[in-house]
């Protein structure tokens, strides 16, 4: 890390420290996309009920749009204590050591909102969440962004449409994988710098849900969507444990069921946002969107399902087949 910036990570781990002692408890909360996005709303929802939960004690200074870290920045900064709160993508957790959290990006393994909850609110995800505590984290819950389609400046009906195309990927290694397996070029890349990537050719595509790709003007730069809804990108809330574990008891309680009301208004708006996202998209008439066919999308899932057992030594073979049983989910029957 560069000298400048660990005094700036520093120097936030030390100004936290100040507040709490000063009997004042400011959380920042840190993220990477704008602030009209699902995560964004839902972030600054949480700031709304956390705020009135706690009766003024809390603070909480939401920073969007990579204000003060960037994708590759926040998860360091946050483990040092220079914020207090962030909900990074769930392809974050392989780099930090925690790999298990990567079976959110294998392919095709949640077909829809019903199956995924089972996972994220239930036994499966709680245990998930208990994991990232060796790394100085405190796991709150999941938040939906939603389902990914992929862009790109041509027609993406089958999976030879793929062959060639460098598409732009978060840093994960099932994600990787899941490209190759459509015989294209993962380009790994920070999400603030897409949009300029894809206007001027670094990359001729990428994988979003539409909300990202509508409120980062992605569409105004690429010609052909598909909706595969292949992918899922969600997010974990966390805190840094030293500063949860810091805060009165009375506090942490209001924080949780602010949290819990939080992920409820998170998850509704995600949906809707993508919805609504998807018609701004086709009512701008920029890019051309593709339903997949039945058969189409048979052909996509037969290509990427194959990425789960490449991916199985990483991940962890039991928890695959435990989502699989939760989700009634058998890749026999493809």
């Amino acid at each position: 890390m560069k000298l400048s910036k660990l005094l700036v990570l520093l120097l936030g781990m030390t100004l936290s420290g100040a507040t709490l002692a000063a009997g004042e408890i400011v959380i920042k909360f840190s993220h990477v996309v704008a602030v009209d996005t699902p995560k964004g709303k839902a972030a600054e929802y949480f700031k709304k009920v956390a705020e009135e939960k706690t009766h003024g004690k809390v603070k909480v200074e939401v920073y969007p749009n990579s204000q003060l870290y960037k994708d590759k920045e926040e998860m360091e900064a946050l483990q040092l204590g220079a914020v207090q709160m962030l909900a990074p993508s769930l392809a974050k957790f392989g780099p930090l050591g925690v790999k298990e959290f990567e079976v959110f990006d294998l392919p095709y393994i949640f077909d829809n909102y019903e199956e995924l909850h089972k996972v994220t609110q239930g036994p499966i995800g709680q245990s998930l969440l208990k994991k990232v505590e060796s790394k100085g984290l405190y796991g709150l819950a999941f938040w939906d962004n939603g389902f990914k389609s992929f862009s790109a400046n041509k027609f993406l009906k089958m999976p030879a449409d793929y062959r060639g195309l460098k598409m732009r990927i978060q840093s994960s290694k099932v994600l990787e994988e899941e490209i190759r397996a459509l015989g294209g070029l993962p380009q790994v890349m920070a999400f603030s710098e897409v949009y300029q990537a894809l206007q001027t050719g670094v990359v001729d595509g990428t994988e979003n849900p539409p909300s990202n790709m509508y409120t980062q003007k992605m569409h105004e730069v690429q010609s052909h969507m598909s909706v595969t809804d292949h992918g899922y990108l969600g997010y974990a809330v966390l805190v840094n444990k030293k500063f949860w574990d810091s805060l009165p008891a009375d506090v942490r309680k209001s924080l949780d069921e602010a949290m819990k009301e939080a992920t409820v208004f998170a998850n509704k708006i995600a949906k809707e946002e993508n919805d609504h996202s998807l018609e701004q998209i086709r009512k701008s008439g920029k890019t051309q969107i593709h339903q997949l066919t039945k058969e189409e999308r048979i052909a996509l899932k037969k290509a990427l399902v194959p990425v789960h057992q490449k991916m199985e030594s990483r991940i962890g073979a039991d928890l695959i087949k435990s989502i699989y049983k939760e989700t009634g989910f058998d890749p026999n029957q493809l």
